[in-house]
């Protein structure tokens, strides 16, 4: 029987087309981090699953992708735990390699550090339409910085990143975890259940208002807490946000934040406090921030302080915020919108047949390239016309027939 030639379950195979589309908006991201002098660096896939399971990654841990031990390492016992028969994972996302990384290499790294990080991150997510277990991040992270003027940068250069391959009219929503977690407090929970009830409280834009109310209803302070959570919620906004008397220190360092990126974006954009906004990450410990567009029911880009975390890997705790784009997510919204990065495409097809001498054909590419063209060299196929709407219809947007044509033609305008 003929092995399968589909991919595995939750990856995907990319065409060309589509490869064209990913490398642009890569090259857009990656040129907009440098020029706001971001450094790019590079992590491995795997890390040590002690440290993995140690991270606060939230849902996430329950998605890891585990390598088993090799050899006598290997405990094959019917009861073994995780622990005794791995010892290795796929990261699931770029900041706590980042983390590992700093703590590893910060003598040579300048403070603060501002790092670019783009590639594949791993998660055995339940396979559906939107969801990959291999998919890429773009992240940027300031290390060293404790002020609010991290998040300021970190905000406006992911807002120009974006604007660079085509989205505007975006909002920006931020929270800070400090004044989420004094939130639940005073609504009448015990520190020790922030976590739990800030999980549910994320779920509010899919189950709505009845469904959290139900589900921390199920927690032993019952039905008058969670109404009054709720309630604050909903009631709290940026203007009620400095008299609220929560988290005074986190609040306004918010709202410098939002004046400081508001001026930033001259309209282009929005930015908005969501007292609801949690993200998933355990291990962030202040500002939070997402961005929404259009009516899609998910976020492109995301990230938020994570203060603590590199003080696991070393004896000093160092501070750090990151944003990170959801590269996947801005494909798909892209390729459903119809956007391009570049607009024409300066993709030329040069056609030429057996009579012609090659030399003299790649002879004319390179002149071609020259002018700056991306040239393909190709037989002429007896249909030619199929063979030119067969070189439309995968992004070619010019022709040169080696022999017949003096200069180049656009495609379509035959």
């Amino acid at each position: 029987m003929a092995k399968s030639s589909n991919p595995v379950r939750g990856t995907r195979d990319i065409l060309p087309k589509e490869m064209d589309l990913r490398d642009e908006i890569e090259a857009k991201i990656l040129n907009t981090y440098r020029f706001h002098g971001f450094e790019r660096i590079e992590t491995p896939a795997i890390e040590s699953l002690d440290l993995l399971l140690d991270s606060e990654g939230g849902e996430n841990l329950k998605m890891l992708f585990t390598v088993l031990k090799r050899g006598e390492k290997l405990n094959l016992k019917e009861d073994a735990a995780i622990g005794e028969i791995c010892d290795i994972g796929l990261r699931y996302d770029l900041t706590l390699p980042l983390s590992r990384f700093y703590s590893n290499n910060k003598q040579e790294l300048s403070t603060p550090f501002k790092s670019i990080q783009i590639g594949n991150v791993y998660r055995a997510e339940r396979p559906q339409k939107g969801r990959f277990r291999s998919f890429k991040q773009c992240d940027i992270d300031i290390i060293g910085d404790e002020s609010w003027c991290a998040e300021v940068e970190l905000i406006d250069t992911t807002a120009k990143a974006l604007k660079a391959i085509g989205f505007d009219n975006f909002t920006v929503r931020i929270n800070d975890r400090r004044i989420l977690s004094e939130m639940i407090i005073s609504s009448g929970y015990d520190t020790k259940q922030v976590d739990q009830v800030s999980i549910i409280l994320d779920k509010k834009d899919k189950i709505g208002r009845e469904g959290v109310i139900g589900e921390l209803e199920t927690l032993s302070e019952g039905r008058e807490s969670a109404f009054k959570l709720v309630d604050l919620t909903e009631s709290l906004n940026v203007n009620s946000l400095a008299e609220s008397g929560l988290a005074a220190e986190a609040v306004e360092g918010l709202l410098k934040t939002m004046e400081a990126v508001e001026e930033l974006s001259e309209g282009a954009f929005k930015i908005e406090f969501d007292p609801t906004l949690v993200r998933g990450m355990g291990y962030y410990t202040g500002m939070i921030f997402e961005v929404a567009y259009g009516p899609y029911g998910f976020s492109v880009a995301g990230g938020g302080r994570y203060d603590g975390l590199i003080g696991k890997f070393s004896k000093e705790s160092v501070p750090a915020v990151g944003f990170s784009i959801g590269f996947e997510r801005i494909v798909s919204i892209m390729l459903e919108e119809n956007k391009g990065v570049n607009g024409e495409s300066k993709r030329l097809a040069l056609l030429f047949d057996d009579e012609n001498e090659i030399s003299k054909v790649i002879k004319q590419a390179g002149v071609l390239r020259k002018k700056g063209y991306l040239v393909s060299v190709a037989k002429t196929k007896k249909k030619l016309g199929k063979q030119i709407g067969q070189l439309e219809a995968a992004g070619y947007g010019y022709l040169w027939v080696f022999g017949r044509d003096v200069e180049e033609r656009k495609l379509g305008n035959d």
